[in-house]
């Protein structure tokens, strides 16, 4: 009984993560991209703990402590203070509107459910519904790093990607070695410091931070 509870519980904070990613999708200021991606890691550190304590596999609440650290606090408060600085705070002009956006992530939220079909019956119990939603985060932040122009919210759509990994991690195999989860964060924190110093200067180059504007550099 309580694992059948359990089960919807993580099933719930897994399709709090993909309604997250909607979101974004649907938003255009930069700093509320931001907002909806630490909710996420919120939804996500919230998830695997839980996961932890069902099963008793403790190193999985070091990699939701480290979630919530890095990602929640370090990492908004790094691209936030990209945004000040570059006095960037809507995205007017996007490869994709949000209208067709939406369209086209609810239509890889299907593709991601029918691949993963086959697989859920060989997966843990507790977990089995997270694994198509995991795939359906990947999909949708690879789409917003395509369907986005400015720097910081492609940055948001390699985060999310990050994000439905470590959720596919978990509902696959209940989380990741210890050691992996370490390395994947310190160069998700390393990326997002190099980030900052990649717009800042794409910003002083092309008084954007508009990446489409690199494409002057082949002419």
């Amino acid at each position: 009984m309580l694992s059948h509870f359990g089960a919807q519980i993580v099933d719930l904070g897994s399709a709090l993560l993909l309604l997250t990613c909607f979101a974004i999708v649907a938003q255009r200021r930069l700093s509320a991209c931001v907002d909806l991606f630490a909710l996420q890691s919120v939804f996500l550190a919230a998830t695997a703990a839980l996961v932890a304590f069902l099963t008793g596999i403790h190193h999985i609440y070091i990699a939701a402590a480290l979630t919530i650290i890095i990602k929640v606090l370090v990492i908004p408060r790094i691209l936030k203070k990209v945004i000040e600085r570059l006095n960037v705070t809507r995205e007017l002009v996007m490869n994709v509107n949000v209208p067709t956006g939406l369209l086209i992530c609810g239509g890889l939220a299907m593709l991601a459910f029918f691949i993963t079909q086959p697989l859920i019956p060989l997966g843990f119990q507790l977990t089995q519904g997270s694994l198509g939603i995991a795939l359906a985060i990947v999909l949708i932040g690879f789409f917003t790093m395509i369907a986005r122009k400015k720097a910081v919210t492609q940055v948001i759509g390699f985060l999310v990607m990050e994000n439905g990994l470590f959720l596919g991690a978990t509902a696959s195999a209940y989380g990741m070695p210890l050691i992996v989860e370490l390395g994947v964060f310190f160069d998700v924190l390393v990326g997002m410091l190099i980030v900052g110093i990649y717009a800042h200067r794409l910003q002083d180059a092309f008084d954007s931070v508009d990446t489409s504007q690199l494409t002057t550099l082949k002419e």
